[in-house]
């Protein structure tokens, strides 16, 4: 094949630039505009994105005699193809190849009769010399189909295949033969195609077409508007602000689309537009003005672009005839209308922009005149087929939105426009009380583009529940949410649990939204480390007083960003459980303790792996007069006793204002303990509450507590020593312990601590004393059966006993308990709460309880579940509301 002649043909001038069209391919290529657009990355690579350019010529160097191009309208793939239609041509890739044929497809789909695969390549590549034939059909592994628009020309439609290239056949055939091996077999194929389930594709390397991305829209921007890059850095910003967040702005048609109004608008001095709405009234208005119809003649080619466009999405189909084109009322236009639809054999008619044809769809039933059916009906019809149509509706019904519309044809009618504003306002109320997340941000969406403040206080009303989880929005949704937000004036909770990968565009875009939150909710989720300073910097000088970053990715180096990010914040709760910490954070939690966050209150950082060192430097944070931290909570930490030297420290310091800190779950020990007692003496430790669950506390560590609680400088109201093995002897040193006059304790845990019925009988004197301030005691998993707990209905029942709570899980207890149970139930004036979960309780019990539950006048709630109850008795049980099984 004579490649300059290749290379003429494929350059040789086909069409002209139109607003919806965009740019030719060729004028794109020869003009050094083109910019290629991008793809998935390939497996393994460290960049999510490649070059299409780059991935297509892998794939067909790589050995696949079959790749499939697929992207949506406008991604680039016409100009993809005829650049490396060119790039072979010019000689500078895919030289493997001896011969390249390029079909549009588009242009073949009104091709009627039949015609041999020989006749179709010398029509249709009139560069190719006769006698070159039989060489392509000789050496077909030299050869590469290059077929655009493939779905005008479903390969998948079963036909009957043929072999021999000189058979004539319908061009499906032909295709339907050439991509399954049955004609020509041995050659290469490149198909590009729009997303589509029917269709079926020979096995072979599929490649995305993922368009422009932010680094491409601006390059693209930039050669937009060459001779001037203040323009360009303004059209570039301008869009990234207003309808950077929606996917069909990776589409370099809609990028030129952009580019040719900004300019025109711009060289005007004239405002740009702020909403998508506002953008395709622009285009609407500039296309029927360069059709220079006589008055009237607008509305009425608007009407039949409505109905055509409502037959398209209604029927499915891509194209229109002539004669349905007629019924549609276009007769009088259809020479005319080219800038709007594309027309293919003077016969084939199809919408241009899908984004325009729903677009003129409500236009034209705002106007009134393409359908009798109301919003709600209008809007039935084209569900699940119309993406935007409610979003175009929105923005028209608002008159700001509408004007320059009207100005071209007249107003609007008034009671179409009421229609849909009833229903918007309605169902919008109605979806904003329940908890369903896509039905939330559909209704954002829709008041974005009416960019209506008085309306979205009209419809965000005092029942709406913004609460609900907002995880895994896409930017378009972040873009949404911060509209209504903003104009708001601010929200209590932004829920945004399990938000994966939250990216820097995201963030970017949701930290206004952010700024004005007062609770956000990032529970199990995750954020790029560019998306870290954006959620830092929406916290600093923003109104965010909890932050939960649990189960994030974060990591040390992650966290390290955030925390440098924070200034002026207000943040008093910041929740980091299971976030990948290591030692390496102690440092940054001790800097964000002093200096970024001085209002701090509660900080979690349990299931972290600071270590001892890493908590140490922590502690340092602890000792500055700055630090206001009352709440540290350091569940499973890998901390041992060693640093608990540090802990100490900080508390006595002076300037500790800790009044909770949890150690569950690490290894504190004796050494631990003590250092710990030592500062529950010190006069200047303000400790209140203190959590030692699971932490390797022994009966030998007893005693240095005892000690502690009959301090009177102590002032411990809460002890959690559960899941330690302190045994009779140190429990009942401790019990005695409780017995001092004034001992603030009120909440103790002494689950699964081997405790004996001494240390039950024990715990029933210190009740009955007068003296002990207990409301709450947890003494469940210890198995001292119904005498063992008999003590304690004995202290329930009387008088001084002032407990609330009483946990007794698994602790053994049958039937034989029952009576004394429930005289403690009537007799006591305080017990809100009896836990009874997991002993052995039968049904021959349970209208005692029953009785003594309603008969109590301050019990709340008595848990009875995993006891050994029939279903035959769950109905009586019932008859109690204060009752759970």
């Amino acid at each position: 094949m004579d490649k300059d002649a290749a290379l003429t043909h494929t350059l040789r001038s086909k069409g002209t630039s139109t607003l919806l069209g965009g740019e030719p391919p060729v004028s794109v290529i020869t003009n050094n505009k083109y910019i290629s657009p991008l793809t998935a990355g390939a497996q393994g690579s460290d960049s999510d994105v490649a070059s299409l350019d780059g991935a297509v010529h892998a794939a067909l160097s790589d050995g696949p005699r079959a790749v499939v191009l697929v992207g949506p309208e406008g991604s680039g793939k016409t100009t993809a193809l005829e650049k490396l239609v060119v790039g072979w041509a010019k000689g500078e890739h895919l030289q493997n190849f001896s011969f390249v044929f390029h079909f549009r497809f588009r242009e073949l789909s009104s091709l009627d009769g039949t015609l041999s695969l020989e006749t179709l390549m010398l029509r249709h590549h009139d560069h190719l010399p006769p006698e070159s034939v039989p060489q392509v059909l000789q050496k077909p592994e030299g050869v590469l189909f290059v077929f655009d628009d493939l779905d005008h020309l479903d390969p998948s439609v079963a036909v009957p295949l043929c072999s021999d290239p000189g058979q004539p056949a319908s061009v499906s055939c032909l295709v339907a033969s050439l991509l399954q091996g049955s004609l020509l077999k041995g050659a290469a194929f490149l198909s590009a195609t729009r997303p589509a389930e029917s269709q079926a594709f020979p096995s072979g390397a599929r490649v995305q077409a993922l368009g422009f991305l932010k680094p491409q829209r601006e390059a693209y921007f930039r050669a937009f508007f060459l001779d001037d890059p203040a323009a360009a850095a303004k059209a570039t910003a301008h869009m990234e602000s207003t309808l950077g967040f929606y996917d069909f702005c990776t589409s370099p048609r809609f990028c030129w689309t952009v580019c040719s109004v900004y300019k025109s608008l711009m060289d005007a001095g004239a405002q740009l537009p702020e909403t998508l709405t506002q953008l395709y009234a622009d285009v609407l208005v500039r296309l029927i003005r360069t059709l220079r119809l006589d008055e009237g003649f607008g509305g009425e080619l608007v009407s039949a672009l409505g109905k055509m466009a409502s037959h398209c999405l209604v029927g499915q189909n891509s194209s229109c005839t002539k004669e349905e084109m007629d019924s549609f009322g276009f007769r009088p236009f259809l020479t005319s209308v080219g800038g709007f639809l594309r027309v293919d054999g003077d016969r084939v008619f199809s919408f241009r922009s899908r984004l325009m044809q729903e677009f003129v769809l409500a236009a034209a039933f705002l106007s009134g005149s393409s359908t009798p059916e109301g919003a709600e009906e209008t809007l039935e019809k084209h569900k699940g087929r119309a993406e935007f149509l409610d979003v175009f509706l929105s923005g028209l019904s608002a008159p700001l939105q509408r004007r320059l519309l009207e100005t071209l044809l007249g107003e609007l009618n008034p009671d179409r426009v009421a229609d849909f504003n009833r229903w918007f306002k309605s169902s919008s109320q109605e979806a904003l009380k329940g908890c369903y997340k896509d039905r939330h941000l559909r209704c954002f969406h829709l008041l974005l583009q009416a960019q209506d403040e008085s309306l979205v206080k009209e419809v965000v009303d005092n029942e709406a529940r913004l609460g609900v989880s907002y995880g895994d929005l896409s930017l378009r949704d972040c873009a949404a949410l911060n509209y209504v937000v903003t104009r708001l004036g601010g929200m209590q909770l932004l829920n945004l649990y399990n938000t994966r990968n939250l990216t820097e565009a995201q963030a970017e875009t949701l930290a206004p939204t952010m700024r004005l939150s007062r609770e956000i909710n990032l529970n199990s989720g995750s954020f790029s480390s560019a998306a870290a300073p954006h959620l830092a910097s929406a916290l600093s000088g923003g109104l965010t007083e909890e932050l939960d970053l649990s189960q994030n990715r974060l990591g040390d180096e992650k966290f390290k960003i955030f925390c440098a990010g924070l200034r002026n914040c207000k943040l008093r709760t910041l929740k980091l459980r299971v976030c990948g910490l290591t030692e390496a954070s102690g440092g940054a939690l001790a800097s964000l303790l002093t200096s970024g966050a001085p209002q701090l209150c509660l900080l979690e950082v349990g299931f972290n792996k600071i270590g001892d060192q890493g908590f140490m430097k922590l502690c340092k944070g602890l000792e500055s007069p700055l630090c206001k931290l009352q709440e540290l909570l350091l569940h499973t930490c890998d901390l041992t006793g060693a640093s608990m030297e540090a802990l100490s420290a900080a508390l006595c310091s002076g300037h500790s204002e800790l009044r909770k800190v949890e150690l569950a779950s690490n290894v504190i020990g004796e050494r631990g303990v003590e250092a710990l007692c030592r500062s529950l003496q010190n006069p200047l430790c303000k400790l209140r509450s203190l959590s030692l669950f699971d932490c390797e506390v022994t009966g030998a560590c007893c005693p240095g507590i005892s000690e502690a609680l009959m301090s009177e400088h102590c002032f411990l109201s809460e002890l959690d020593l559960s899941v330690n093995d302190l045994h009779q002897e140190g429990a009942l040193l401790l019990c005695r312990a409780l017995r001092r006059p004034g001992c603030p304790m009120e909440k103790l845990s002494f689950q699964r601590c081997e405790l004996t019925r001494p240390v039950f009988e024990e715990l029933s004197a210190v009740l009955r004393g007068g003296s002990s301030r207990l409301k709450s005691l947890r003494v469940g998993l210890n198995a001292v059966g119904d005498q063992g707990v008999k003590h304690l209905w004995d202290a329930v029942k009387h008088p001084s006993c002032l407990l609330e709570e009483l946990d007794v899980e698994m602790t053994g207890l049958t039937d034989a308990c029952v009576q004394d149970l429930c005289g403690a139930l009537r007799a006591s004036r305080t017990l809100k709460s009896l836990e009874l979960r997991n002993n052995g309780l039968t049904d021959a019990s349970v209208p005692a309880l029953v009785h003594a539950a309603q008969d109590s006048d301050h019990l709340l709630e008595l848990c009875l579940r995993y006891n050994d109850f029939s279903e035959d008795v769950f109905e009586i049980m019932d008859e109690c509301e204060k009752i759970n099984y």
